[in-house]
């Protein structure tokens, strides 16, 4: 595939990635550990934690960030059997959030520019190609940040800049 369609996938996220962290930045702390069951810095974690996952060739290749812990990625119940609602503890810190940020830029980078984007997606749930598969995952990611920057300007009144591009390297 071409290297213009690598380019673009990896601007985009970048782009998406940035927004996502000007809501971290700009949340304050009052509303970091707020929002019921779903907490703000619970919605970035998630996120990136999907971001980083459906980075990998495969969901064998995936290696959790070192500071993950069990099952905070889930914002609802667990998807199999017993569907139970994870406990969910500490709060990461803003700091902890930009720095997984940070790592997963790095991998989307590097692995859009390894990827074959006319494999299968590597996570058995996602019957659709590679490509598909980072398009997908963009979408989520854009679809929490559209989230978390409606309860910042619902609460706070703060506002987050539109990126329309960003480097992709």
């Amino acid at each position: 595939m071409s290297t213009e369609v690598r380019r673009v996938i990896k601007s985009q996220y970048g782009a998406a990635l940035e927004m996502l962290r000007q809501t971290v930045l700009e949340c304050p702390d009052e509303l970091w550990e707020d929002g019921g069951p779903n907490r703000f810095w619970h919605v970035a974690y998630h996120a990136l934690f999907y971001v980083h996952l459906y980075a990998q060739p495969t969901e064998s290749d995936f290696a959790p960030w070192a500071r993950h812990r069990q099952a905070h990625q889930f914002l609802g119940p667990v998807p199999w059997p017993p569907f139970d609602r994870p406990e969910i503890g500490e709060p990461y810190t803003r700091e902890e959030i930009v720095e997984y940020l940070d790592l997963c830029r790095a991998e989307v980078v590097a692995r859009v520019d390894a990827a074959d984007l006319e494999a299968a997606s590597g996570f058995e749930w996602l019957p659709f190609g590679k490509l598909e598969l980072l398009l997908y995952s963009l979408r989520h990611l854009q679809h929490h940040v559209g989230e978390l920057s409606g309860r910042l300007l619902t609460e706070t009144g703060r506002e987050v800049d539109w990126v329309g591009m960003r480097g992709g390297g």
